[in-house]
């Protein structure tokens, strides 16, 4: 129930209808003052996503404390005591992502200096003609070339072949612009097949984009790749209803609808089990206490054995067979998340 004051007048708003109580009998709505404050329009928010009026909270101690009961709640059909799955998915998985790339991910990759000889190119660069000279000199002799010294064109050329310059994703040979790589083409000097040409061109525009530096590269491309976690677990859902539905297929009073709440309810508690390990992991950063590491490693085993358990409750089968069914599920969604990962490494290669 809304905190907003009741309207004196007996129409519903919304249809029109002579009301005969705080609810419209035909559509539903509340009979509601419709001006709000700033407070009444964010208590309304957390109020329709959470149902903070002890909804969540409940759902939340049932999830934690009994695997699978919340599942089976919601297919016998009791769900007016519970938040909504859907609803709680899409608020946990909000706050754990939110948390997680605002305190416990950090795109920071090590400073990578590049030496040769145990120069730095900005220290070879600043070298005075003599110090150069030699320098270089010095870099024939260890090659087994004659002692002579470099022209700075003649360093250069020998940098852009001993160092590891840009990305290359794809075998052959390397281009440095799209231009050469069409000219090469249009010679008929390289037949390429149309994926293999796309392959490459991204290629040529990832190394333009990022200057040919490998370290930015692959930050961008971690990024991208950590940034599309939630895509990937929200796809891999369905995914692992499927596994669910054969795996139980002769158990017929469950549906495919049945193995996707259980799925849900268990990704809930994924969440929340994960944003209390990385939690202690970061205190355990800062502390260094050793009963954090035990209670990390305590908590891990006990999402392996939640997860049993919640399998065991739901689909009331015995000990063994739910072993041997969960280490089929367990094995299943690897690969489902495997091939999913690359179709996502893929995915955020092009999009960098």
């Amino acid at each position: 129930m809304s905190h907003s004051p009741e309207r004196k007048e007996r129409d519903c708003l919304n249809c029109g209808t002579t009301l005969y109580g705080r609810y419209c009998h035909i559509c539903g709505q509340e009979n509601l003052e419709p001006k709000e404050s700033v407070w009444q329009l964010v208590t309304h928010f957390f109020n329709d996503i959470t149902h903070f009026d002890g909804k969540f909270f409940t759902t939340l101690k049932v999830l934690l404390l009994r695997p699978g009961f919340l599942s089976k709640e919601y297919m016998a059909g009791r769900r007016a005591s519970y938040l909504n799955p859907i609803r709680m998915y899409v608020f946990t998985s909000a706050i754990f992502f939110l948390l997680f790339f605002s305190f416990f991910y950090s795109d920071k990759g090590t400073e990578v200096v590049t030496t040769v000889n145990g120069k730095t190119i900005a220290e070879i660069n600043e070298m005075d003609s003599a110090s150069f000279a030699a320098f270089t000199a010095n870099i024939n002799k260890e090659d087994n070339k004659p002692a002579v010294p470099m022209s700075r064109d003649e360093f250069q050329k020998y940098l852009d072949r001993v160092l590891v310059t840009g990305i290359h994703f794809t075998p052959g040979t390397h281009y440095r612009s799209k231009a050469q790589y069409d000219s090469m083409l249009a010679s008929g000097a390289q037949k390429h097949s149309w994926i293999r040409r796309q392959f490459v061109y991204k290629e040529i525009a990832i190394n333009e984009r990022y200057h040919n530096d490998p370290v930015q590269i692959s930050k961008a491309f971690q990024g991208a790749l950590i940034h599309s976690i939630p895509q990937m677990l929200f796809i891999s859902l369905p995914f692992l209803a499927l596994i669910l539905k054969l795996l139980y297929i002769r158990r017929r009073q469950f549906y495919y609808v049945s193995h996707g709440i259980f799925s849900i309810h268990l990704y809930i508690f994924l969440f929340i089990a994960m944003l209390i390990l990385f939690s202690i992991s970061r205190l355990n950063d800062q502390m260094h206490w050793g009963i954090l590491t035990f209670i990390s490693v305590i908590l891990s085993i006990g999402l392996v054995v939640y997860a049993y358990l919640a399998l065991k409750h739901f689909y009331r089968q015995g000990w063994f067979k739910t072993f041997v069914k969960f280490l089929l599920l367990n094995l299943l969604f690897l690969v489902v998340l495997g091939v999913l990962f690359a179709v996502f490494v893929l995915f955020s290669l092009f999009k960098i």
